[in-house]
């Protein structure tokens, strides 16, 4: 029997469709609308490609952008002038700088200069450091997604045994606190973790997102298990895969997300649930 298809694409669909109808609300108030600013440095395709579809999904909620195009050789300084610009702009509701940044210019001052009232990627130290200690905050785009999938699937997350195996700040660690805090018992998993399969085949959640093409495969995964697949790798010939080895382990999972049409979309989504909520914040809604 094979799994059933978690689509991203349809849940963050739906996510925007009632976005969209409450910045049309907005609208039609008289009020100003929620407005992100964008801001990417040089040409790297994949950064490009991401902005792009963010700024789409901007449109198609009726919110407004500011899009901040800044050349390869920009010095930090000028960076941080100009995020200074845009946290003083009562305008602006919600500010992200696209990464990977240029080598000469380093990340943590960038994320660090950003108001954590409008840090809607949720990088900002004070909004890491509200979410673990489980106060009010801007949650990472991507694993706020990944629980908005899970609860997709309509299985209850509480008391479930859930492994992450990935434990990066932007996606491994918060997504296990996030899990942490609807009551499954979580295990993170890394590379150093002695025998991953015995580890993963315990989970009855398993989020995969270490960044390894097919590194789980459906051996590795508890029958009618939830996984969620966060890996987008590019193959030599050019096709997006994911951290799961697709085919075998859509034989055993319950649940899968695709890749790409998975998490990626949802974690626009997001993005823009943020950025409304940035501006209900300013705004006093």
């Amino acid at each position: 029997m094979m799994a059933n298809i978690i689509d991203g694409k349809a849940v963050s669909l739906g996510i925007k469709e009632k976005l969209k109808e409450r910045v049309e609300s907005v609208r039609e108030e008289g009020e100003r609308v929620p407005c992100l600013a964008v801001i990417i440095v040089g040409d790297n395709p994949a950064s490009r490609s991401y902005v792009r579809g963010k700024l789409k999904a901007v449109e198609f909620t009726g919110m407004e952008s500011r899009l901040l195009e800044l050349p390869e050789d920009v010095s930090e300084e000028k960076l941080l002038q100009l995020i200074g610009c845009f946290n003083e702009n009562s305008d602006v509701d919600g500010i992200l700088v696209q990464l990977p940044l240029p080598r000469h210019i380093n990340e943590d001052r960038v994320i660090d200069a950003i108001l954590p009232r409008k840090d809607v990627d949720g990088f900002h130290p004070q909004n890491v450091a509200n979410l673990w200690l489980g106060r009010k905050c801007f949650v990472p785009c991507t694993p706020q997604g990944i629980i908005k999938l899970i609860e997709s699937t309509g299985e209850n997350i509480e008391g479930k045994r859930a492994v992450v195996v990935g434990r990066s700040n932007i996606v491994g660690k918060p997504v296990a606190k996030l899990l942490l805090d609807r009551n499954a018992t979580v295990t993170v998993a890394h590379s150093r973790t002695p025998d991953l399969k015995a580890v993963t085949r315990e989970a009855d959640i398993l989020v995969a997102a270490v960044g390894r093409p097919g590194v789980i495969t459906g051996d590795m995964i508890k029958p009618g298990a939830i996984v969620i697949d966060v890996g987008i790798n590019r193959t030599d010939d050019g096709h997006l895969t994911g951290d799961v080895d697709f085919a075998s382990a859509s034989e055993v999972a319950g649940w899968i997300t695709p890749v790409p049409g998975g998490v990626g979309p949802m974690t626009i989504a997001m993005l823009m649930e943020n950025t409304y909520s940035a501006w209900c914040a300013i705004s006093d809604r």
